[in-house]
């Protein structure tokens, strides 16, 4: 019944029955512009896709847009124009003239033909921690530049490239009403539970994770009124300090591993999504114009 449901909405959107058996990743990254519809985000950040997306200009006043061959500088409206506040707010940090920005999403959302499984809903962006001193790269250099890794013992802690102007600009990214979370390595969540001064309730928002020591992800709430949007749950209560010393203290003392379960099964390869397995909004946006 639902794969009838679903080829029934395909046919409604325009477009066939072996575009549900084709990988959802080669439809959403085949396609160079935004749709012609009101903004809009559909789904969860890694299962969904964006309506009436907006192109961040490759260069701006305060930004510039990195890695423009992958064409993933596009956004939901509110995410192109938290960029446009917050590298404002960066240019005004001693050796920052703005900010380098990675990936945000596809022109429709969906899944990417490589790297992310989030970034599916314009509502994710990342933000390279390399300090954006110098605004006139060209697209070419744009493509070999990388961004610089802030972490020391595997991320336990920050390294000597970490300065006073990182901790500010991701805290006024976590001040912000519309950001949901922000992933950085553990370290860095415990060197900015040390420096916090005053008020510390933007420390919820930020999260360690692995693998953000070249750039901190922020993750936007879904925008109000957006009923087609899942927001991810609410971080724990609290700052969430002593759970990052936790990582912290596992990283410089790793834990014994757990003894395999012999009779545990085989765990199963990861399906790639396809188009019936979005939202049926999904569809129509890959199809618009």
């Amino acid at each position: 019944m639902r794969l009838l449901l679903a080829s029934f909405c395909l046919v409604i959107a325009g477009l066939t029955t072996a575009d549900a058996a084709t990988p959802a990743k080669q439809l959403f990254g085949a396609k160079d512009s935004g749709s012609q519809q009101a903004p809009a985000a559909y789904g969860s950040y890694a299962k969904g896709c964006v309506a009436g997306a907006v192109q961040l200009p490759e260069t701006g006043p305060t930004w510039q847009a990195m890695r423009l061959s992958r064409n993933r500088n596009w956004g939901h409206p509110e995410t192109i124009s938290f960029i446009e506040k917050l590298s404002r707010v960066a240019a005004s940090q001693p050796g920052w003239n703005g900010l380098y920005i990675g990936d945000i999403s596809q022109p429709r959302g969906g899944p990417m033909l490589s790297g992310h499984r989030s970034h599916q809903m314009g509502l994710d962006i990342d933000i390279w921690m390399r300090p954006a001193d110098k605004l006139t790269y060209s697209r070419a250099q744009r493509e070999k530049i990388s961004s610089i890794s802030m972490r020391r013992s595997n991320g336990a802690f920050v390294n000597s490239d970490w300065t006073r102007a990182h901790h500010e600009i991701i805290k006024a990214a976590a001040s912000d009403k519309r950001v949901a979370r922000i992933f950085v390595f553990p370290g860095a969540k415990v060197q900015m539970c040390k420096d916090a001064k005053g008020d510390r309730r933007w420390l919820r928002k930020i999260r360690p994770w692995w693998g953000h020591h070249y750039h901190f992800h922020v993750r936007l709430a879904c925008p109000k009124g957006a009923s087609g949007c899942v927001n991810q749950d609410r971080p724990p209560r609290g700052d969430g300090c002593d759970a990052a010393q936790k990582w912290v203290d596992d990283i410089l003392n790793p834990p014994p591993p757990k003894p395999a379960d012999p009779n545990a099964p085989a765990p199963k390869p990861r399906r790639e999504y396809t188009l019936t397995d979005l939202p049926k909004q999904c569809a129509a946006v890959l199809n618009a114009n």
